[in-house]
């Protein structure tokens, strides 16, 4: 496909996928609208017919990881009845995703560290908001059904599980080894399963 040509649809699924394929090898602060348009064989001026500026490409890459991404936890939701199942699916879905999509956390991770508040930072922080709420739902569901200790207390349940995750990442990332997180993923999930579950479970 001649990409000086595409569809304003195709063209703004090409630039986001461009720039999490970049955002994977380089610090996506250094990536610039020259590189954008250069990996994708176009002119700046294509590219910025359909984004006003590199803030709106990061909104669009930011919104695309929000919609992907919750949509691969809802369906770990909705797999099973049991909550502390779905709790482990929605972990291993996680870090599944990371692993397809590398520079993901790399992009979350800069724009939530930006002293300034922009659009694309509070993008990332609403999806971590609606992240929270299902995992926080599934907590609550397992302490209704006898499967979670009633004592535990949601919120730091939530932050310890998106912890985990973060963590994982991160020792992936530090490592050059994307791997890492796959192969810890399921001993850590334990970790935090024994930590909430109903003593009677």
């Amino acid at each position: 496909m001649n990409r000086q040509h595409m569809k304003a649809d195709e063209r703004r699924a090409v630039t986001v996928n461009t720039v999490i394929e970049l955002a994977a090898r380089q610090n996506p602060s250094d990536i610039t609208t020259s590189a954008i348009a250069k990996h994708m064989k176009v002119t700046q001026g294509a590219l910025f017919r359909h984004f006003p500026n590199k803030e709106a490409i990061w909104q669009a890459v930011i919104e695309w990881v929000t919609d992907r991404l919750l949509k691969k936890i809802d369906v770990a939701v909705n797999s099973t009845s049991d909550p502390l199942v779905a709790l482990q699916a929605v972990f291993m879905a996680h870090i599944e995703f990371v692993s397809h999509h590398p520079g993901v956390p790399r992009m979350l991770f800069g724009e939530l560290q930006r002293a300034e508040d922009t659009i694309p930072k509070k993008t990332a922080r609403a999806l971590l908001q609606k992240y929270g709420e299902r995992v926080a739902l599934l907590i609550d569901n397992g302490k209704s059904a006898d499967k979670i200790d009633k004592n535990i207390d949601t919120a730091s349940a939530v932050t310890l599980f998106i912890g985990s995750i973060q963590g994982l990442i991160m020792q992936s990332l530090l490592a050059g080894d994307i791997s890492i997180m796959r192969e810890k993923a399921l001993g850590v999930f334990i970790l935090f399963r024994q930590g909430i579950v109903n003593s009677m479970e």
